[in-house]
């Protein structure tokens, strides 16, 4: 009892240190689900196409398929401590992007701070998921990943209220207003608009930047990723000579594709949807933490209940069968209640992360970083998933648009049943 006690506060600090990490991971995650609609109005894009505002979350996540193995192999190089350093200060020139970008009310300069965002980000994952994974038993990574998703989702609950309070509040009233302005002053009221951005996110590059020095300074314990049990150690050293001999890894990247797909449509499209229900800007504004405070219920779950009660496994199981069940009422059922099922969705996708990773990177040993870097280059899902979404929403209306939602929870069910076991 007592080495176990030792263990348990030996991992301690670290813990603590990955959770801010996870923190900033969901505050600048969730900030895309305000800067959709804030972006649509500054920078004056299409009012009849939902495709070219999801280019948001296309160049966020996009960033992690570009950058999930150059991370990878830079961790090799640096260690997890100054690899999260240095994915940090990335971020914060993503972040100091959004000054010229505001300033010269340019759509593609903005993207381009979001790719920077993400591609920090991607560093920052990629590091701290299999850290997180790797630093205590095997059977309870999904408890521990659990609870960084707290962290993560305590600071995305915070997010799109605060940010949204300060760049769409009145906005409603601008858009009806600039209709009946001359050229001039909509330009001047839009340059307005863009300018508040500046500070926020000022504001965040400073912060983070202080996180990495302080993260600099302080002790983070080394761990291996080459370590292996015994059951598995032989065989390993033996006949697999490559990552590719691996097939869970590949089937869990795409399981977390489909996943990262689908919270990404919830939580981005869910304020437009709002909307389009006649809920006025602050109004949907919170819509998206209600979502983020179904997940938070998720994996408080998950922590009492994982692996006491019920495996990392079928917990996946239930989670994808919730989330299929809510998809059709989000498509089939009217007004407030269709919302009300797509926000619930939270609930269903709050334990996907937790079980997909661990269970996707298991017993690889050597091979872990590795296979770290492609189940991050997984979280593309939320480049491409929200761009057929965005069709699909276009042509056949927003509420239709879900029906993307089904083949992803069907894969990962799939995943869930049979393919971790490939």
């Amino acid at each position: 009892m007592s080495d176990k006690l030792t263990a348990q506060k030996s991992i301690l600090p670290p813990i603590v240190v990955m959770g801010v990490f996870f923190a900033i991971f969901g505050f600048i995650t969730w900030l895309n689900s305000v800067l959709i609609p804030y972006l649509k109005i500054a920078c004056e894009l299409s009012q009849t196409s939902q495709y070219e505002q999801y280019l948001v979350t296309f160049a966020f996540f996009i960033s992690y398929t570009i950058m999930a193995l150059p991370a990878s192999f830079l961790l090799e190089k640096t260690g997890f401590k100054r690899g999260m350093v240095i994915g940090l200060v990335i971020i914060a020139v993503g972040c100091l992007t959004f000054i010229p970008a505001a300033q010269s009310r340019t759509f593609s300069i903005f993207l381009i701070g979001i790719f920077i965002q993400g591609a920090g980000l991607a560093l920052l994952q990629t590091a701290v998921n299999p850290y997180v994974a790797v630093l205590g038993a095997p059977e309870s990574a999904a408890q521990r990943i659990s609870i960084m998703g707290i962290c993560n989702k305590l600071a995305g609950i915070i997010a799109p209220p605060l940010m949204g309070y300060i760049l769409l509040k009145d906005t409603d009233k601008l858009e009806a207003s600039l209709k009946e302005l001359s050229r001039g002053m909509q330009v001047e009221k839009l340059q307005l608009l863009a300018d508040k951005v500046i500070l926020p996110y000022g504001i965040l590059t400073v912060f983070i930047l202080l996180i990495a020095s302080l993260l600099y300074f302080i002790h983070l314990p080394e761990i291996s990723l080459n370590k292996t049990d015994e059951s598995t150690k032989n065989i390993q050293e033996s006949t697999k000579t490559s990552i590719f001999q691996f097939p869970s890894v590949f089937l869990g990247a795409l399981a977390i594709f489909f996943y990262v797909g689908a919270e990404v449509i919830v939580g981005d499209t869910i304020i437009t949807y709002a909307k389009s229900l006649k809920f006025t800007a602050e109004q949907a504004n919170f819509f998206p933490s209600l979502a983020l405070v179904a997940m938070l219920v998720g994996y408080v779950l998950a922590i009492f209940c994982i692996p006491k009660y019920i495996s990392q496994e079928k917990s996946l199981i239930v989670c994808c069968v919730l989330g299929i069940l809510l998809m059709f009422g989000a498509v089939f059922l009217n007004g407030e209640m269709s919302i009300y099922a797509l926000a619930l969705l939270g609930l269903a996708n709050s334990v996907m992360w937790p079980a997909i990773f661990p269970l996707g990177i298991a017993k690889l040993g050597k091979f872990t970083e590795k296979g770290s870097a492609i189940m991050i280059m997984g979280i593309s899902g939320g480049a491409f998933l929200p761009l057929i979404y965005g069709y699909l929403a276009t042509n056949y209306g927003l509420q239709a648009g879900y029906w993307v939602l089904l083949p992803c929870y069907l894969y990962i069910l799939y995943f869930a049943v049979a393919g971790y076991k490939k």
